[in-house]
């Protein structure tokens, strides 16, 4: 799926993602509730304001998730299986809202990034991301 260059730049860009992890996080949140209103049922208890305290601490705890998972790609559903039990049996996120949440972050990542997201590391982490969101949806099936 992933050739080496592919694994290396996803493990370089989310290394150099983690001191702005609240930043591209609540970013990605924020565009993933503008964009797909429908995704904001799962935060109708806390502030998802933009710049909100909870949207920045949730954000970073995807963002850190995210790098977490790209140390080892092989790994990614042994790294992964908390979060899998917490979104599928307790959260109960609909597994296509891990999808939506995918393209927002390639777009703040764009934005973040800018010249240097280029074509291939758009494709690398784009694959990245749907084997993530495959894996989180796997206790679903």
């Amino acid at each position: 799926m992933l050739s080496n260059r592919e694994r290396a730049l996803i493990n370089e860009i989310w290394d150099r993602l983690i001191p702005v992890a609240e930043e591209i996080g609540s970013d990605t949140l924020l565009r993933l509730f503008v964009s797909y209103p429908g995704s904001k049922t799962y935060f109708s208890h806390v502030d998802i304001s933009p710049g909100s305290s909870h949207l920045r601490n949730h954000g970073k705890k995807i963002v850190l998730a995210l790098a977490e998972g790209a140390k080892d790609i092989s790994q990614l559903t042994v790294t992964l299986a908390p979060l899998q039990t917490l979104h599928a049996y307790q959260l109960r996120i609909d597994p296509t809202k891990f999808k939506l949440f995918s393209h927002c972050m390639l777009v703040s990542l764009a934005v973040y990034l800018g010249e240097n997201f280029t074509p291939v590391a758009h494709a690398a982490v784009d694959k990245y991301l749907s084997a993530f969101a495959a894996v989180l949806a796997e206790k679903y099936r």
